[in-house]
């Protein structure tokens, strides 16, 4: 039935509502390639249509699943590249190697032009007022304090504050700074919030 390999694809995509599930390959190369079977099909019908009209009504059948497999094709792409968005801002521009498995090159790619992008906004906001820019990923969440707790998780060296103190940050230690330096750090897996 046409079709059929579309919706299982969807239907694992809506599975894993809130995480990335891997990107399934075989299962889009098939679709393709039905596509492509019934493209050829048409093609064939359709020129043959002129002797015998009862054949575009299959035409018509068969050009509506050729729709249906490019908008739900599409819309799962949509929905994993919205994913990997969130993802950007989650992780940062560096994501964890069992995450970065998860993409196709391709949509690692787009990951990289994306974060890319990204940076040279923020970059270029404040620069008329005098700032070299602000990172929008630094506060997802209002912080519920100025100052937070942290343990360092792993050897990270020198880390320099807005105020110009520059903090050691080596493994085990603890430190009490502020919310706004550390949340990129603390989403890296460098730091670990003390509750």
């Amino acid at each position: 039935m046409f079709g059929e390999k579309v919706i299982e694809l969807l239907k694992e995509s809506e599975r894993n509502r809130e995480t990335l599930s891997p990107f399934n390959d075989e299962k889009i190369r098939q679709i393709i390639e039905e596509m492509h079977i019934l493209f050829k099909l048409n093609m064939n019908d359709a020129n043959a249509t002129s002797e015998n009209k009862s054949l575009w009504t299959t035409v018509q059948v068969r050009h509506s699943a050729l729709e249906r497999n490019k908008r739900c094709l599409l819309a799962y792409l949509y929905d994993r590249i919205n994913k990997i968005k969130t993802l950007r801002w989650e992780f940062g521009s560096v994501l964890p190697p069992d995450i970065r498995e998860l993409l196709s090159d391709s949509e690692y790619d787009w990951f990289s032009k994306y974060s890319t992008n990204l940076a040279t906004f923020m970059r270029s906001l404040g620069q008329d007022i005098g700032y070299s820019g602000i990172d929008l990923t630094e506060n997802l969440r209002p912080p519920k304090s100025l100052y937070i707790e942290v343990l360092c998780i792993t050897d990270y060296g020198k880390l320099e504050l807005e105020d110009g103190d520059v903090v050691m940050l080596k493994k085990n230690s603890r430190h009490f700074l502020p919310t706004s330096e550390c949340q990129t750090l603390i989403r890296q897996g460098i730091l670990k919030q003390i509750t």
